[in-house]
């Protein structure tokens, strides 16, 4: 089943990104990883590609994954204690959808929040339609003291048309995460375009597997495989290292 990870590689692995800050391998948590044995399967083969820290971030989503730190926290403790993860297993935060129930929570609780080291907190929008309140949002975290991270930009369908719309992010404070998936062309051309708009312009920052499942880690070594994906961010600076390698949670 994994024979493909046997092959010799033409390509650089992943060590140079030293740290995944964005993943959803904690299991039965939300659509990634549905028990202990696959989590761990598949940390184990993305540590064979060069990854040598993990940081787990389950969608947190109201009405759809209602995860808690405790929650979260209690699977993580399960995780740590597998056979050779101790050492893989580096924290975990979350990924907030922004919508009313996180405004509410931020307004409401802003300390009772998942975050990355150094108070970097992980947001998204939905795929389809622009939240009317990630400005907002983006502000409030900053005035909280939090560093707000967008995921996925390249991923959101509203800014395919036009990516330049995305550079008001980094200007209201945000961070950027790139999918690796989707500099491989795994979700389709568009995602693929914009992805590249982003680093040929510098605008990324950090750089996450965004694995789910079986089917992402098989994509990510097949498109070591076929090109240099480092090549690709020669205009970034990416933080993964700096922001994360040296931090457990």
């Amino acid at each position: 089943m994994w024979t493909i990870f046997n092959r010799k590689r033409r390509y650089p692995d992943l060590e140079w990104m030293h740290v995944d800050m964005h993943s959803h391998l904690l299991p039965g948590l939300d659509d990634g990883c549905q028990n202990l044995q696959q989590s761990v399967e598949l940390m184990h083969h993305l540590e064979a590609l060069g990854l040598r820290k993990f940081y787990f971030t389950p969608h947190i989503i109201q009405d759809m994954y209602p995860n808690t730190a405790e929650t979260i926290g209690n699977t993580f403790d399960r995780l740590r204690e597998q056979e050779g993860v101790a050492q893989l297993a580096a924290g975990y935060a979350a990924e907030y959808m922004v919508d009313s129930a996180f405004d509410q929570q931020l307004s409401q609780n802003p300390n009772g929040l998942l975050c990355l080291p150094g108070d970097h907190v992980l947001i998204e929008m939905s795929y389809m339609e622009e939240s009317k309140l990630i400005e907002k949002v983006a502000f409030d975290l900053q005035m909280e003291g939090y560093i707000p991270i967008l995921a996925h930009p390249e991923r959101y369908l509203f800014y395919q048309r036009d990516p330049k719309k995305i550079e008001r992010f980094q200007d209201i404070g945000c961070l950027l995460q790139l999918n690796l998936l989707s500099l491989m062309g795994y979700y389709g051309r568009n995602e693929r375009r914009v992805a590249k708009y982003l680093l040929e312009n510098g605008m990324i920052d950090l750089v996450g597997t965004d694995v789910h499942h079986e089917r992402h880690v098989h994509a990510i070594e097949e498109g070591i495989q076929r090109e240099d994906i480092r090549a690709y961010f020669k205009h970034c600076a990416i933080m993964n290292d700096e922001l994360f390698s040296g931090v457990t949670t």
